[in-house]
């Protein structure tokens, strides 16, 4: 089930979904996988690279547009032989679950300021990767830590005509989706049915994204 019922308007209706096997990275990209593309292609790197507070290697890769992750997994299909991309929303939603039907998080019900050290940690930047739990899928930080970009374009309205099989979101629009939690809002741990967006050409210091494989 996607979405929730006593959620956001743009999270209603829920409806049933249902999404063709697919992988998902355990972890955000992070600014040493990026190095290596950026290297390996003479693309630029994103304009936090090398400030404090996100320039750890195993920091998760802030700033990248919508186009710059997109071309990220371009690189990647290309050097595997796989094809590589960002998730839809309803693959991401899915994989934030982690086999839990209805929670409202990938742990369960209990609230986010539950976490372990929430209140000490993400308070100047993002965390390294993989230094919370990981959901029963086996995937970290997910609903935490970085924006994580989507391949659809958003609409706020999409879920009333969602198709039940491999939604892939609407026609073009003027945004694209994201989903998860960042370090730099006062609550930095979302709900897996949130949803959130922001234009394709935008490069923020609390977005990043993980790549699925189809």
């Amino acid at each position: 089930m996607m979405g929730q019922a006593d959620g956001r308007d743009e999270e209603r209706p829920p409806h049933e979904v249902r999404v063709a096997a697919f992988r998902l990275g355990s972890y955000q990209v992070t600014n040493e996988e990026y190095d290596c593309f950026c290297e390996a292609t003479g693309h630029a790197a994103t304009r936090f690279r090398q400030q404090e507070h996100h320039n750890d290697p195993r920091h998760p890769v802030t700033g990248p547009s919508w186009f710059d992750a997109v071309a990220y997994c371009e690189w990647l299909s290309a050097e595997t032989g796989l094809h590589y991309c960002l998730p839809s929303e309803a693959q991401w939603e899915w994989a934030a679950r982690g086999g839990l039907t209805g929670k409202l998080y990938p742990w369960g019900d209990e609230p986010f300021t539950a976490r372990t050290d929430y209140a000490t940690r993400w308070l100047r930047g993002p965390e390294l990767v993989g230094t919370s739990d990981a959901n029963g899928y086996g995937l970290y930080d997910i609903c935490e830590n970085v924006h994580e970009w989507c391949s659809d374009w958003y609409d706020p309205e999409y879920y009333a005509v969602s198709p039940a099989d491999n939604p892939r979101g609407p026609a073009k629009t003027t945004r694209k989706a994201s989903r998860g939690g960042a370090w730099r809002h006062q609550i930095k741990i979302v709900r897996c049915a949130a949803r959130s967006s922001i234009p394709p050409q935008f490069e923020y210091a609390d977005y990043g994204f993980r790549v699925a494989c189809l």
